[in-house]
């Protein structure tokens, strides 16, 4: 882990808190509600998505994507309301560090994959994808989230449905209250 994952953003103290799971698992969804308690309560979240795809996040035959196409690196598309800056990645994906280095601060930064981050982590877990825990290889997994019984797990299991739960352990394990 770096001091840049540790310690700030853009100089800024900032609390990090990831989610893993198997694809299918509810990672996503999970972080959505999450999102949207934090949000409610008054705190400025930022998220940071691992995706092990190609992907499109702008639409084929608008400005940026036609931007991006033609050979720009980088391009910022911004309006009166939101901006999105799209890095076209030629060499090797950027570090967890880095990625947080571009984000505005925040009081929160919830990121969803990035598994062997050293960042405390909440294991998503659901029966059925019929895939094993995660946490058994993860000691920064410090809980399961799951909407069955976990057995013979050592780290707090929570409701997967019980979102104040969730965001209140969360908020307990990286040090931040409610406003």
């Amino acid at each position: 882990m770096t001091d840049t994952i540790t310690d700030a953003i853009k100089g800024t103290p900032v609390a990090l808190f990831g989610l893993a799971g198997w694809s299918g698992s509810g990672k996503t969804t999970l972080a959505e509600q999450l999102i949207t308690e934090w949000t409610a309560r008054g705190l400025d979240v930022a998220t940071i998505k691992h995706a092990h795809h190609e992907f499109e996040a702008d639409t084929p035959g608008k400005d940026s994507w036609r931007h991006r196409e033609a050979g720009a690196h980088q391009v910022l598309v911004s309006s009166a309301i939101r901006s999105a800056h799209f890095v076209e990645h030629k060499t090797t994906e950027p570090e967890l560090g880095q990625l947080l280095n571009r984000l505005l601060p925040c009081d929160l930064v919830l990121i969803e994959g990035f598994k062997r981050e050293a960042v405390p982590k909440m294991e998503v877990f659901r029966a059925e994808v019929g895939k094993p825990h995660l946490y058994t290889a993860d000691n920064q997994i410090i809980a399961v989230a799951s909407d069955s019984a976990v057995t013979d797990c050592p780290l707090p299991v929570l409701d997967l449905n019980d979102i104040p739960t969730i965001a209140d352990f969360v908020l307990q394990v990286v040090g931040l209250s409610s406003r």
